[in-house]
Order: C-alpha cells, then structure tokens, then sequence
C-alpha cells in the first residue's frame, strides 16, 4: 500500500514545522504520530503501511528535528518546547481533537499534552515510553550546572562518508536497532555536507541538557492528571527503567487500557515489528 503522504508546513510562534499528511474524510480517526529524539517522522513508514486507510494520520517532525526548521541562534531547545510543536501541528491542519502515537520522547510530550490539554487529545498510544529518566529534586543543580557547560560548546555538525557510514553511527548509539532500520533512518534523516559526504538532519544542540525537568514526583502527579485511554506497546529488548519505577510509573496511570504489550524487538521495535504494532494500534484507536 502506498502512503500518499503529502508535506505541509505549519507555523510555531514563528518557527516553521513540516508535517506529513494524508487526509481523509472528518468522520475518520485524526491520529497524530510523534516520532522519538533525534529521529523523525519517517521512522513511522513500516507501520503506516498497515494502519487502516482511511485513518486521517499526521506525522510531525519535531523542532531542529527532521525537515522542520531549528531554534534561532539564540534559542536553547527545552522540553516544553515540544508541547508548542504538537499544540502547532493540531491547530495548523484543523484538528479539534486527535489520537496521539508517540515513540519514545514522543509519548513523554504526547502524556504531557494530554495532561495538559484532555480536551483534545482522545487517547495515547506509547511505544517504548514511559516517562524521562527523572532524578531526586537535588539533580536541579547539576542539571543547570549541565545546562551552562554545555551551551558553552559550540554546535558540531559532523559528516559522515555516506548514508551508509550515518546508519551505522546510528547502530553504535541503539545496538538493538536492526541494519534495515537504521539506513531507513539515515537515508531520511541526512542532508549533504558542505565539507562531503552527509550529516545527519537534527539541530547538534538537541544534545545538550535541559536547563529543566521533571524529577520523578513531577511526572508521577503529572501522570495522574491523565485522563483518557492509554496503550503501552514496549519491546523485549528496550529501554525501561527499574522494576520499582516502572512499578509506580504503572500505577500512576489510571486510565491503561491494560498490561502493557511486549513485542520481540528493541528500543525502535515499532520498526522491527510494524505489523503488529499497527495491529494494536488499530484495535485501540476507534
């Protein structure tokens, strides 16, 4: 099946953010997919292939993300940051309300908006999230003392031989990300390099800590402010925190449709296992 998916544009409080699109009839699904950090929306392709056809689906590309513009100079790029970019898409292509499908750093904004605004988000599906690393209260200094060495390092584009040479970067960062995946990634995720070869499409800033974030007492309250349906899709060999936190993190998520699915595959098992996670998709999303 093709996707005939058509890009857009729409505008952040000034920053320019590309969304591709399929519409379809404004009785279908809207689903809204929120792709993980430093990846983008192409890393949702395999599972389209398999979600229902007339679903109205949008896959945004996260500021300094993707083919969306970056920060200004000046800017700094914070969590919240991403809560303007989903708040953007939704309103710049007329969505009300919306099924919200994020992986990874996207779930963490997709939870977060629908704590925020239940008004317009129906339900969240998460592949592989379940909330940032989170800390005791007395990591805010370190954070911020992070946050300022870190800004003193100046932005470091770095080229790569080819597509090739990017995907495999790609690997020794998410050892569980199979080869297929990982060039999927670089093919769509690079740009040429003014010095040869390719780099890689994301703002290097995005490496940098976070002057602020929630610490594990935030985002539990946060949680509970939830208030729609939620699907946890995670993978055999993901990334998940201890049994203690994901014990509590569960717990505070009043509103799971159920026990989480666990899929064979890694951090990206969305792409490992396109069918079946498009299968769960498709059950929960009504």
């Amino acid at each position: 099946m093709s996707l005939s998916l058509e890009s857009r544009f729409v505008d952040a409080q000034g920053l320019r953010l590309h969304v591709r699109v399929r519409p379809g009839a404004p009785t279908r699904p809207a689903v809204l997919f929120l792709h993980g950090w430093l990846d983008h929306s192409h890393s949702f392709d395999a599972v389209l292939e398999h979600v229902p056809a007339d679903w109205r689906v949008a896959l945004l590309d996260f500021r300094g993300m993707g083919q969306s513009a970056h920060a200004p100079p000046e800017a700094n790029y914070q969590a919240a940051d991403h809560l303007l970019d989903v708040e953007a898409a939704l309103d710049g292509l007329g969505f009300e309300q919306a099924h919200l499908v994020g992986h990874s750093l996207g779930g963490i904004i997709a939870l977060t908006y629908a704590s925020v605004r239940p008004e317009r988000v129906l339900d969240v599906a998460l592949i592989e999230s379940l909330g940032p690393t989170g800390g005791p209260p007395e990591y805010a200094v370190e954070r911020l003392r992070a946050f300022l060495n870190d800004a003193r390092r100046p932005p470091n584009s770095k080229p790569y031989p080819n597509v090739e040479a990017a995907a495999a970067r790609l690997r020794e960062n998410n050892p569980t990300l199979p080869p297929a995946a990982a060039l999927h990634l670089a093919r769509y995720g690079t740009r040429p390099h003014e010095k040869g070869g390719v780099a890689f499409t994301f703002d290097p800033r995005h490496r940098r800590r976070f002057a602020h974030g929630h610490d594990e007492a935030q985002w539990l309250a946060l949680q509970e402010q939830v208030r729609c349906p939620v699907l946890l899709i995670r993978g055999q060999d993901g990334l998940w925190p201890d049994a203690a936190k994901l014990d509590r993190r569960l717990g505070a998520l009043r509103t799971l449709s159920g026990p989480p699915l666990v899929l064979p595959g890694g951090h990206h098992v969305h792409m490992e296992r396109a069918q079946d996670v498009a299968r769960a998709l498709a059950d929960f999303i009504r």
